[in-house]
Order: C-alpha cells, then sequence, then structure tokens
C-alpha cells in the first residue's frame, strides 16, 4: 500500500524563545517490507543548525538548533511510503519460546545483536507483576508466536485504552495497576513481560493508517503517531533471525498499515520530537496534527 504521510508539530509560547535545541525521528525507515520514495522536513524559523544523522539504532534522526527569537516552532514532514505485509518464517515462529532467549538458546550474530532488548531500560522495568501476567501466556513449550500473540490479545482484553489514564511520563506500573493507558503504555506493558522472561522485544514507533467507517469518508489529519512492539524471532537453520511486530492496542499483527519510522528500547529512544528552550515564557501549548493518506494506485495498461 502506497501512503502520503504528514507530520506538523506546532508549539506556541506566551514569550519569545530565544533559543530551541531538539532532535526528531521523522524520517520512515527503509525495510525489507518498506520502501521510502520521498521525505522532506521544513521547520519555521528556519535553524541556525540543523544536521541530519543517524542513531545507534539505526533510525534516521536529525539535530536542529533555532537561534532566532520565536513565539512559534513549527516542524512539518512529508514522506511517500509503500508498506507491504511482512512475512515470516512459520517454522521459526513455531519454536519453543524457551528457546527464542537470545542470552541462553540461541546463537549467532541476531542473537547478540537481540540481547539489549531483553534488558531493562528506563522506562520499561521487570517488574514482578509483568512477569507474573506474562506467566499465563508463557506456558511450558508453546511456541513463540502463539505465545506473543496470546500475550498481545490478552493485553488488548484486560487494558482500557483511556487518554486520561496515564502522562508521557506512567511507568509500568502504573499502567498495569490502572488496567488503563495508551498504545505507548500498551507497548512498555508488552515489553516489560516479555523481557522479565528473557526475550528480545523491542518499541517501534510510527504510524497507522486508520480506515473510516463504511460509507463515511476519510477525516483529513485524525490520524496519529502509534506505537507498538516487536519480538525477536531466532533463525531456524539456515534463515535470519526476524521481528514479529504485534499491536496491542489493536489485537492485531503489524501489517501494510503500519508505518515504521523508528525503534529503540523504549519511547525515550525514538520520540517524534524533543527538545528544551532558552525562555521566560511561562505557558506553552503543543499541537500535533497527523495524515496517512492512501495513494490510489492507477490500473496498470496492457
Amino acid at each position: 500500500m502506497k501512503y502520503v504521510l504528514s507530520h506538523r508539530t506546532e508549539y506556541t509560547y506566551d514569550k519569545p524563545v530565544r533559543n530551541s535545541l531538539g532532535v526528531h525521528h521523522l524520517r520512515p525507515r527503509q525495510l525489507p517490507w518498506q520502501s521510502v520514495a520521498s521525505h522532506a522536513v521544513t521547520l519555521e524559523p528556519v535553524p541556525g543548525d540543523l544536521a541530519p544523522d543517524t542513531d545507534y539504532y539505526g533510525n534516521s534522526v536529525t539535530y536542529f538548533h533555532v537561534t532566532a527569537p520565536h513565539e512559534r516552532l513549527v516542524i512539518d514532514a512529508v514522506s511517500e511510503v509503500t508498506v507491504e505485509r511482512p512475512v515470516y518464517d512459520e517454522a521459526a515462529l513455531a519454536v519453543p519460546w524457551e528457546n527464542a532467549r537470545p542470552m541462553e538458546a540461541a546463537t549467532g550474530a541476531s542473537a547478540w545483536a537481540a540481547v539489549e532488548y531483553a534488558l531493562e531500560s528506563p522506562r520499561v522495568a521487570h517488574i514482578p507483576e509483568a512477569a507474573a501476567y506474562a506467566a499465563e501466556s508463557l506456558t511450558p513449550g508453546r511456541p513463540l508466536g502463539e505465545a506473543a500473540t496470546d500475550l498481545m490479545q490478552r493485553i488488548h482484553r484486560d487494558f482500557d485504552y483511556d487518554t486520561k489514564a496515564t502522562t508521557v511520563t506512567s511507568t509500568v506500573a502504573d499502567a498495569m495497576r490502572k488496567r488503563a493507558g495508551v498504545c505507548q503504555d500498551f507497548a512498555h506493558v508488552a515489553l516489560a513481560c516479555l523481557r522479565s522472561h528473557g526475550l528480545a522485544a523491542r518499541y517501534v514507533s510510527g504510524y497507522l493508517a486508520t480506515q473510516p467507517p463504511p460509507g463515511k469518508e476519510r477525516i483529513v489529519g485524525a490520524d496519529a503517531s502509534h506505537a507498538w512492539l516487536a519480538v525477536w524471532v531466532p533463525p531456524v537453520g539456515t534463515g535470519a533471525g526476524q521481528w514479529l511486530a504485534i499491536d496491542p492496542t489493536n489485537n492485531q499483527w503489524a501489517n501494510d498499515r503500519y508505518i515504521t519510522v523508528a525503534w529503540g528500547r523504549d519511547y525515550g529512544d525514538v520520540s517524534p520530537v524533543r527538545g528544551i528552550i532558552w525562555s521566560k515564557a511561562k505557558r506553552s501549548t503543543l499541537r500535533v496534527s497527523v495524515d496517512v493518506a492512501p495513494v490510489p494506485v492507477s490500473p496498470s495498461v496492457a
């Protein structure tokens, strides 16, 4: 599926900002199942310094420094992306989950590269509650794909989607206690569940193309940033390791409606935009508008 992706981030301040130093992850990744035909980001005011780079996890990242005094900062990103449904090795998904722990049973380059995703991270603590919750899905000898899917389904069933239940600084313990949160929380909970049993899983940031109700037209700008996770699947035979992308928020494996922008240990590694300002401003407002527009495919002419 082909999409035109637009992401606008707008900050306004009640007093001029003298300096704004930030970083953004807004360029989708180039992947075997995802290709980026074009990408452009504009900032207003124009930064005095702009430095595109690649971060530790292979994500495209850009550092910027706006030095002109301003009471409004706008970051517009537009990308043209084509996404296919990922294809997984069924034999690898059938491996018992106990054999998918990279620090114990697996060997090879993909295993050692996955190890860091089995460790605790700043926003994903291996709390006992998460380990106990996961144990109901990770029963002895259960195939990895089946176990991960069951955990995804249980989180979707047991946790309420509630934008007021948590904040960007909420912990896994907070979300588990309230049994509520947003996509970021559900991904963090699932990561804690899997990692506490030695499995490797990474946080994925991107977008999900929404589908309007039957008979209704798309509402431009109604989409939003999204988060899910991917579980490491060790190679079978001479195959390569894979990552099974699951979405507890929507109770499904990631498909051709999911646009991957960045991945890391947790939200802190891949937030779309973050930074600091030098100002006497007391109040600020953040507005984010996202649109993921499918591009109609023209019929081929024989």
